[in-house]
């Protein structure tokens, strides 16, 4: 695989054009640090366990959530918090109530990304 970059003064979407056998990806440095927050988000045992349990309950609160994995509600919160601002999680308010779900468009894209990188 052969690499060419332009400096970074004259290209102003810090991209860099791999080739592989005549096929190119382009990857743009500012989606790949995006990308790469939320896999530090992901990379964590707790934060895989909500994960799972998202992906196999829709929607759930907090309180579902701590309760499900015997952890401490500030410590499940903390995670969650985490997790959302990486995209990985939605919120929806319901009343006094906080739903958390998967964001399923983003981790389409993060999915997309690996796919991308790996070939």
């Amino acid at each position: 695989m052969t690499r060419h970059t332009k400096p970074m003064s004259e290209n102003k979407k810090d991209e860099i054009i791999l080739r592989n056998e005549g096929e190119e990806v382009r990857i743009n440095f500012d989606e790949l640090r995006a990308a790469v927050l939320v896999f530090r988000a992901i990379n964590h045992d707790l934060r895989k366990q909500i994960i799972g349990l998202l992906e196999n309950t829709p929607e759930m609160t907090v309180t579902d959530i701590y309760v499900a994995l015997r952890v401490e509600q500030s410590i499940a919160s903390q995670h969650l918090g985490i997790l959302r601002k990486a995209g990985v999680v939605k919120t929806r308010r319901d009343g006094k109530f906080i739903y958390y779900s998967i964001q399923t468009e983003r981790m389409a894209y993060l999915a997309g990304v690996i796919e991308t990188l790996s070939n």
